[in-house]
């Protein structure tokens, strides 16, 4: 909180009167945000009430802050729009090149409070670009989004790129009124931290991307509540740069479509170094899908193909999911690339079965190149685990249950070595 002593010298946004509050504000915005930078820095207040803008640029040393009942309302009208493409290329080039708030080449920057920022999304129809971001920090440093409420973006919620030092704490995201509605992106970032954040989004609630050939490194997130019509934890789709070191821990999910995490590595670079423990999930298609594939989608367009990477040094453990869909989970490399060094103990997992004979004989197709979602191969052989093209799997500790008779065995798998099982369901060896 800011004191009365402590607001004296700030620059806040004068309150809007009646007649006032449908038209942008843009301009006295950033011309605070100007001055507060030109000074050295300074904090940015926007008092309660609604107050109507378009893009607005943060810069270095500046901090916004939402006052208790204040709303920062994105308009409805693309042209309050700036076009910023930003400085770094990536894949994201083709989804958008507007933002409501937007940073790049700056460092201390940060949007806190406890007021709200209100994307209008529902007001924007069509294809990406038409359709701004609420936040995009590109190339920043020492980035802050703090206690505030972002809802409804005509996106993505949030996307931060090739960023260094990130904390986003106590945040509340609800966006579920258009396509695209990710709660939190980190792409091609390192030294992330993301903690007691509730999200509540149209796609997926964190995912973390490398759509550049720099990889996410060092991110942890811990403590959070995910619902999602997606998937609820992701790394992938796109993975270029690849992820190493991340961690997240003591966070809840529930009615989740999709997977509750989820584990992509399609188009080139390395997961190596991922540990996820103590998280409960209900209500959700499956709790867990990692998959190596090989669509090979080149980071730039016109750049080269991507080759196959690499999915390494996975642990997790302390899982606990119920009212899991009929599907399974799968765990699938491809010949010749085999998921490696995968770890999973103290996991239960509750499906809601009915598995028929037929599905338990059932040939499982490679798609080598598909879209990698969860449900990309059909029901399973296996009502819990499918387990293809890995290499030193261990399971300890693992219990598979449905609340339907179900005709597939627990776990199946097909062209695993150096798979070890402790205290685990029996497992079907199916020849390659």
């Amino acid at each position: 909180m800011i004191s009365d002593a402590t607001r004296r010298g700030f620059l806040a946004l004068p309150a809007a009167s009646a007649l006032l509050q449908a038209a942008p504000r843009t301009a006295e915005l950033q011309q605070l945000i100007d001055t507060a930078a030109d000074k050295g820095g300074g904090t940015v207040l926007i008092p309660p009430g609604r107050h109507v803008t378009g893009t607005l640029r943060l810069r270095s040393n500046v901090r916004l802050w939402l006052e208790p009942g204040a709303v920062l309302e994105g308009s409805r009208n693309l042209a309050d729009y700036t076009v910023l493409p930003g400085p770094v290329r990536g894949y994201t080039d083709n989804y958008t090149d507007k933002s409501l708030i937007h940073a790049e080449d700056a460092e201390n920057v940060s949007i806190e409070g406890r007021g709200a920022i209100d994307g209008q999304g529902a007001a924007f129809k069509g294809p990406y670009k038409v359709r701004p971001y609420m936040i995009r920090v590109i190339r920043c440093r020492n980035v802050a989004v703090g206690g505030i409420t972002i809802r409804d973006s005509p996106m993505w919620v949030q996307h931060y790129l090739a960023c260094d030092g990130v904390a986003i704490h106590g945040i509340t995201v609800h966006s579920r009124v258009n396509h695209n509605n990710d709660g939190i992106d980190i792409d091609s970032c390192r030294r992330v931290r993301i903690s007691d954040c509730d999200i509540s989004s149209g796609d997926d609630a964190i995912v973390l991307k490398s759509t550049t050939l720099e990889p996410c490194r060092d991110i942890a997130v811990t403590n959070c509540t995910l619902s999602t019509a997606c998937n609820a934890f992701k790394l992938g789709t796109e993975s270029n740069g690849g992820f190493e070191d991340i961690v997240m821990s003591n966070c809840t999910i529930y009615d989740t479509r999709l997977s509750g995490i989820a584990l992509e590595i399609v188009d080139g670079g390395v997961m190596d170094g991922v540990t996820i423990t103590n998280v409960s999930m209900r209500n959700v298609g499956a709790p867990l899908f990692a998959r190596l594939g090989d669509r090979a989608r080149p980071s730039v367009p016109d750049g080269p193909k991507q080759p196959v990477g690499r999915l390494r040094n996975v642990t997790l453990s302390g899982i606990r999911a119920r009212a899991c869909g009929p599907v399974g989970c799968a765990f699938a490399g491809l010949p010749g690339h085999p998921l490696e060094n995968i770890s999973l103990s103290d996991i239960r997992l509750e499906f809601v079965g009915g598995g028929t004979e037929e599905d338990a004989r059932r040939a499982i197709p490679e798609k080598r190149d598909g879209y990698p979602e969860f449900q990309m191969f059909g029901k399973l052989s296996a009502f819990g685990l499918f387990l293809r093209h890995a290499r030193n799997l261990r399971l300890r500790d693992i219990e598979l249950v449905t609340e339907k008779p179900d005709a597939r065995p627990p776990v199946v798998a097909i062209d695993v070595e150096g798979l070890k099982a402790e205290n685990a369901p029996p497992i079907v060896r199916v020849p390659a």
